[in-house]
């Protein structure tokens, strides 16, 4: 199954804030032997939003949506589920227990009187209001839980609450796929040559052992090795044969090689 990263907000896309959700989500699935597949960065526009959930829900992947589930008007990614799934909107009895336990608690906290039929109390229950069918992820943070449907699953944009929540989908839910893309790399730095002119070399390695990638990392400003490529490939066992194959072709070539890494 593969994982995809929808993240949602004018804010990231005008620069206002930086994305700080899909570096913190390729640490989450690394650490459970899993690998990102995609990302997706969209702004408060509802339509495209719909469209880019219509496809989440239709791909089969394991999809994350982070921001815009809030209920303020530039809040819009609630809406937008419905409206890919083509079902209405309610309120979720269990979400609204736990967001007027949380008003219980702050007036608790600020020692005033708990008034739940107060409008501002009142449109805070919006944050309760799902697609239809839709199962909740629990908020560790401040009880206000996110939503799932299917395999997409919905967060808000503070990475304090969004995060610990995607961990627990991670845990709870798809604890069987731990290690599915759990891979092993090995590589070596070329100084010299151009990618070009290896790219025969790669394409044989790949056809000779099937189930291995081989991959190409240039850089022309390296602090320590300044123009170089950094050649390997990677496999979910140990590539030793590819990698052997590959530095015998490098050789071959004469080409000059720096140090050698194991991932």
């Amino acid at each position: 199954m593969n994982i995809g990263l929808i993240i949602v907000g004018d804010e990231i896309l005008s620069g206002k804030r930086a994305d700080k959700h899909m570096p913190r989500l390729i640490e989450l699935l690394g650490a459970r032997g899993l690998q990102l597949a995609w990302a997706r960065y969209l702004g408060d526009d509802r339509g495209r939003i719909t469209a880019a959930l219509r496809e989440a829900f239709a791909g089969g992947d394991l999809v994350f949506s982070c921001g815009g589930i809030g209920a303020t008007p530039d809040d819009h990614t609630r809406q937008a589920a419905a409206a890919a799934l083509g079902v209405p909107l309610e309120l979720h009895p269990q979400a609204r227990e736990l967001i007027l336990e949380r008003m219980r608690d702050v007036a608790a906290e600020q020692g005033q009187p708990f008034e739940p039929e107060r409008p501002d109390n009142v449109h805070r229950l919006n944050m309760g209001v799902f697609p239809q069918g839709a199962r909740l992820i629990p908020n560790p943070y401040n009880k206000i839980p996110g939503f799932s449907v299917g395999d997409v699953h919905f967060v808000p944009g503070f990475p304090v609450m969004a995060w610990p929540m995607m961990e627990w989908v991670l845990d709870t839910l798809y604890a069987p796929l731990h290690g599915a893309a759990r891979s092993v790399e090995r590589s070596v730095i070329v100084y010299g040559a151009m990618e070009a002119a290896l790219t025969p070399l790669m394409e044989a390695i790949e056809a000779r052992f099937p189930g291995v990638k081989v991959f190409s990392l240039p850089s022309v400003d390296h602090p320590q090795h300044g123009r170089h490529i950094e050649l390997g490939v990677k496999a979910a066992t140990d590539p030793a044969a590819a990698y052997a194959e590959l530095l015998a072709g490098l050789q071959q070539a004469g080409v000059r090689l720096g140090p050698e890494m194991v991932r």
